[in-house]
């Protein structure tokens, strides 16, 4: 068991060190502290000046200068996705509303799972109560 947690711990910090968030408006900043507490490089656009002003063209600029996965809600990012090929990763969630506490729970469930996708060179991850799909 000890072996297995090494090895999680292991190819957690590989991938935190590839894998980079921006959690968009509509998200609670309590999901980018989460994955933050996970050791991964996770902002919130609450981070930046006059975040709430931020438009989706900004954050699909921020996420692709840095290289950072658009955690959103928002299908406009999906559809600009699918029509202009930015921004490069996105993860959908499709949860519908959602308490945080239970968002962050669905997130500890699911991280690994999601991970492993951006990982196989996934571009866009949907993540919904009951399942997740990658393209």
């Amino acid at each position: 068991m000890l072996k297995l947690s090494f090895l999680f711990w292991k190819r957690l910090l590989k991938l935190s060190l590839m894998l980079r968030f921006i959690v968009d408006t509509q998200l609670p900043p309590v999901l980018a502290t989460f994955l933050r507490r996970k050791g991964l490089d996770a902002l919130h656009t609450t981070d930046f000046p006059k975040a709430h002003w931020l438009s989706d063209a900004q954050v699909r600029r921020i996420a692709t200068e840095e290289n950072r996965i658009v955690v959103t809600k928002d299908d406009d990012f999906a559809d600009y996705f699918w029509n202009m090929g930015t921004p490069p990763k996105i993860l959908l969630l499709t949860i519908g509303n959602i308490k945080n506490n239970d968002l962050i729970d669905l997130f500890e469930l699911n991280l690994s799972s999601i991970m492993n996708l951006f990982e196989n060179e996934a571009r866009m991850v949907v993540f919904g109560r009951n399942k997740i799909v990658a393209y």
